[in-house]
């Protein structure tokens, strides 16, 4: 190296010698400087969130007693809107309830009910959502009191979804035999209905299953 650096020219060092010291410079500037940059603009952030922080939290603390009352609130609404929910321990009581319920309404109204179906529990947090879908018959005065009668009625119902077919025929046109002449504007509604109920735990349905399925059990057993 050293005879190499005697064959250098002046001008070839001075070369050589500002290279080298571009390259310090690059390393300083970004294994030294530039992470202490970093660190000091990191900690200048902090030093400038932190007192909001601290400002928001005693925010917080000093709106304690207010949030108290709310939570109370919220849960003596709750506690006001319990017997709202469908009554029963299983969906399948709880369906039967919304069943009463909605028969009921379409009995005051002078409609009919013709055919039930019991859809499928849907959880929702700590409830549990139950639906019917019903078929029912009747005139279109019939069927819109029966449905202000489904919004307005002491149980927390919701009407999910309404199909209306009309079984209208005109005066004079031929009916099937042994069909009875249909009422002006009859319509035939397929209404699905939901309430909410409380969602059984697992150990509650466990033990309600098991002596169903001892009592089977004991039917099998008592065939000859």
């Amino acid at each position: 190296m050293k005879q190499f650096w005697q064959r250098l020219s002046k001008r070839e060092r001075s070369l050589v010698v500002f290279t080298v010291a571009i390259i310090v410079v690059a390393l300083a500037r970004y294994v030294l400087i530039g992470p202490f940059v970093e660190r000091w603009e990191w900690v200048r952030s902090q030093l400038e969130i932190q007192p909001q922080l601290l400002e928001k939290n005693l925010r917080y603390l000093g709106q304690k007693d207010e949030l108290v009352a709310m939570l109370e609130a919220t849960q003596n609404e709750l506690k006001a809107r319990e017997p709202k929910l469908l009554t029963g321990d299983t969906p399948s009581v709880s369906a039967s309830d919304l069943q009463d319920v909605i028969q009921g309404l379409a009995t005051k109204e002078g409609t009919q009910v013709i055919t039930t179906r019991v859809l499928n529990p849907e959880t929702a947090g700590s409830f549990a959502k139950i639906s019917i879908q019903m078929e029912i018959g009747g005139q279109i005065d019939q069927l819109a009191s029966l449905i202000r009668g489904i919004e307005n009625s002491p149980k927390l119902l919701m009407v999910d979804e309404i199909n209306v077919r009309s079984l209208f025929r005109p005066a004079g046109f031929p009916q099937p035999q042994g069909t009875p002449q249909l009422a002006q504007q009859n319509l035939r509604v397929s209404l699905t209905v939901s309430g909410l109920a409380r969602s059984q735990s697992p150990v509650a349905t466990k033990s309600e299953s098991t002596p169903s399925q001892t009592k089977g059990n004991s039917t099998k057993t008592s065939e000859p």
